[in-house]
Parts: structure tokens; sequence; C-alpha cells
């Protein structure tokens, strides 16, 4: 089932977007590892999966050191900036879309705001059972826009300067290609903690009651466990 994806410079075609993008994600990012049932993760080896730039696993180090990170990505450019950003940090960052190439190496692993641009769930999902070790924990974010007025509006937009296509999934299509690999599947909703902050930088809903939607209403976090 293993596939080689194509590489890219960036996935953004807009590379003081991408930078934009990594500042809008920080609080999403703390918010995250703060819910993490894991606390300790000093000797844990950890998998990030659609990096970019690298700045969740320099954050996540920060606040609970690990063993070892790897970081993949298919932007040639992002990974670079990564690599020059880690300074001395355990941390590799490589292009490649493929977490398979290391079999059982992870006891965690991290998909954040980046399942949406993936085609193919059920090779996703084989992917990272390949990659985790037994009993390994995989943390997706995702936006559920199924439902959202601003659904094809939202596509519209990020296909404008992605290099991929933004996929609208149902919840239970995620779910559906972790079981088929026999994850165990956890999920809870992640509903913001703090003010929301408006920015006319990033438009991709209609209106900013839509956006809202998405954030409060329609924004969870998966568990997946490799049984």
């Amino acid at each position: 089932m293993q596939t080689k994806e194509q590489s890219y410079d960036v996935w953004w075609n807009n590379t003081e977007g991408e930078q934009i993008m990594e500042e809008g994600h920080l609080r999403g990012w703390k918010q995250l590892i703060s819910m993490m049932k894991e606390d300790d993760l000093s000797g844990r080896t950890i998998l990030d999966f659609g990096c970019n730039r690298g700045g969740f696993l320099r954050l996540l180090h920060q606040v609970k050191p690990f063993q070892e990170a790897v970081g993949i990505d298919l932007g040639e450019q992002s990974v670079a900036i990564a690599n020059e950003r880690k300074g001395n940090l355990p941390i590799q960052y490589l292009v490649s879309g493929s977490p398979e190439q290391f079999p059982g190496k992870f006891d965690l692993a991290f998909c954040l705001s980046v399942i949406y641009l993936i085609d193919d769930l059920k090779t996703h999902a084989w992917k990272l059972s390949q990659a985790l070790k037994p009993g390994g924990v995989y943390y997706v974010t995702y936006n559920d826009l199924s439902s959202n007025p601003s659904r094809d509006f939202f596509k519209q937009e990020i296909e404008k300067y992605s290099h991929l296509k933004a996929n609208v999934h149902s919840l239970d299509d995620i779910v559906s290609a972790f079981e088929h690999e026999g994850f165990k599947v956890e999920l809870k909703r992640r509903i913001p903690t703090d003010f929301i902050a408006v920015s006319t930088l990033e438009r991709y809903f209609r209106s900013l009651s839509d956006e809202l939607m998405s954030v409060y209403e329609s924004s969870y976090i998966f568990r997946f466990t490799k049984l």
C-alpha cells in the first residue's frame, strides 16, 4: 500500500502566508498540548505529520521535552526553514509524506490542521499504523465544515494558493478509516478558552458568524490509539 507523494517548494503559494499561518496556529497548539493525556514525554519519540516550518515540535519540546522527534512535510522550502530554526533540539525535519518509512518508531504522532488536505484517509491511517508502536497515540485536529454555510467558499479560498486539494471529510469518514486499521478512536470538541482574534489578513469564511461557528461548534481533536 506504500505510496510516494510528489514534493513541492511550499504547499501554500504565498510564503508570507505560511508565516502568518504558523503564528495563527500557536494558540491552538498550546491548547492541544494542555489537553494531551500524556504529561512526561522525556522517553518518547514523536512524529509531526505535515510539520510545515516546524513550529509545533519546537513548542512541544519547550513545554514537554521529549527524547527525539521527526517532522515530515512535502514542502522543501518549509522543511529547510524548519531545520534552520531547530537549533540543537533533538528534531529531524525531512521532506516526506511517508511515515511508514519508520516502522514501529513513534510513541506519539500529531497531524494538526492538515488532515483535510489528505485525499485518501484509508491509506493515511495505514501509514500511521505502520509508524506507531503498539499502544502509540495519534492526535489529529480537524474542523468539520460539512454543515457550515461557508464550506464551498472555504474550499475555494484554500485552493487558490494551495498545492493540495481541500477535502471536506465527515467525522464518520475519519473514524471509519482509522477503525478499519484497528485503532481505538476517541474524540472531543475543542472549544476556545480565550477571545478569538479577528483578522482581515486571512479570510476563509463568508461571514464572521460562519467563522465562529467553525471555531466553537465544529473544531475537534481525535485521539487514535494503535491497539
